[in-house]
């Protein structure tokens, strides 16, 4: 039991700052087995995402699926169809589980995320299309809809959002690209507004990649030389900066009038948060990122190392805009090609996500072949 006592003073810290505790992983084993309801109840757990590595990885190795794939088999669906039936299928349970999060938070947490195809993150009215088609198909009222931050998903953004539906806006890797965001979530909301839906029940976060930039970054600086002093300072740097962002657009006139009409501000999410490089202390991107009014979505390892030996010391994000430039400054002076290092990050981001896709295609196509002979 102390292990819970112990796991429970770590979460309650940060979940005290005002971070929101989401997992990053989803699958119909963690949904039947109970998984969701214990880490609700220990870990101070209010949120999950999915996104398609995370199902590729379940419909592949569990045998949880075998029944379902088998009648799809049979009903003689697409491959397509049978992966929208059974991603959806696995969402919506999660959102039924979380419903109780959702309505004691006043609507806030208790979110579930299902993503667009990734294959449509560069054609904007086909990620609007796609994404009503979900959220009409999952049906439940805590749902995010995942689109990512490509140039194409920010007006497929400010469509979706004025449709009155909630919107994780996925692959933001810099604070340029993180305004523009906010500026499509801002636009949204007046359109939404417009078209006469209700502000208060529309949600939204702003998923900003961590891990990757130190990864992209570090990789660049050791090419330079070994040790280099800038090693492992651009991620938490880049996302303090978004912060800062954040805490300037959503103090604008622009907002205070959306905010009057019952707006809710869009949240930073800190998002690959499980550290790559060994090197670091695994609860790094929690440590360093407690800030109020934000959410950290953690795989699982990096939950249990923040239940186990986080060093939560308050916000530590307000008020560092400053100290996090200098990094960034000193990385161009370095040598470092900033806007290479996005432009690297978004199509690497966008491309994994594809292959995820294409594999999770793969393996329920070929499962249907095989129930269907």
């Amino acid at each position: 039991m102390g292990g819970h006592l112990v796991a429970n003073a770590n979460l309650k810290a940060l979940s005290d700052i005002g971070v929101s505790i989401w997992l990053d992983d989803l699958s119909r084993n963690r949904i039947r087995s109970g998984g969701f309801d214990d880490l609700i109840a220990e870990y101070h757990l209010v949120g999950a995402t999915s996104n398609p590595t995370i199902f590729a990885g379940a419909v592949s190795k569990e045998p949880e699926y075998d029944e379902q794939v088998a009648e799809l088999a049979k009903a003689g669906v697409s491959t397509d169809q049978a992966v929208r039936t059974i991603t959806t299928d696995d969402v919506r349970d999660a959102a039924d589980i979380f419903r109780p999060v959702h309505e004691s938070t006043g609507g806030v947490d208790g979110r579930v995320s299902l993503e667009v195809d990734p294959r449509l993150a560069h054609d904007t009215d086909k990620t609007v299309a796609e994404a009503i088609d979900l959220w009409k198909a999952v049906d439940r009222p805590n749902l995010m809809v995942k689109i990512p931050a490509t140039l194409a998903g920010l007006p497929a953004i400010t469509k979706v959002i004025g449709e009155g539906i909630s919107v994780n806006v996925t692959l933001i890797f810099s604070v340029e690209r993180y305004r523009q965001v906010m500026d499509a979530y801002l636009a949204g909301l007046e359109l939404a507004e417009a078209n006469g839906h209700d502000l208060s029940s529309i949600e939204s976060v702003a998923s900003f990649f961590v891990s990757r930039v130190d990864t992209e970054i570090d990789k660049r600086l050791d090419a330079m030389r070994e040790g280099h002093p800038l090693r492992g300072k651009a991620a938490i740097a880049n996302a303090r900066l978004a912060y800062a962002a954040y805490q300037e657009v959503f103090s604008t006139e622009r907002w205070n009038a959306l905010q009057a009409q019952g707006a809710r501000a869009q949240r930073p999410l800190w998002a690959s948060t499980g550290v790559k490089d060994k090197s670091y202390s695994d609860t790094r991107y929690v440590d360093e990122l407690a800030a109020p009014n934000t959410v950290n979505t953690m795989p699982e390892s990096t939950l249990q190392a923040t239940a186990d030996h986080a060093d939560v010391r308050g916000d530590l994000v307000t008020g560092t805009a400053a100290e996090s430039q200098q990094v960034f400054d000193d990385l161009a002076a370095a040598g470092i090609d900033l806007d290479d290092v996005f432009k690297a990050l978004e199509t690497e981001g966008v491309e994994k996500f594809e292959k995820s896709w294409t594999e999770l295609l793969d393996t329920v196509g070929q499962r249907l072949v095989r129930e269907g002979g």
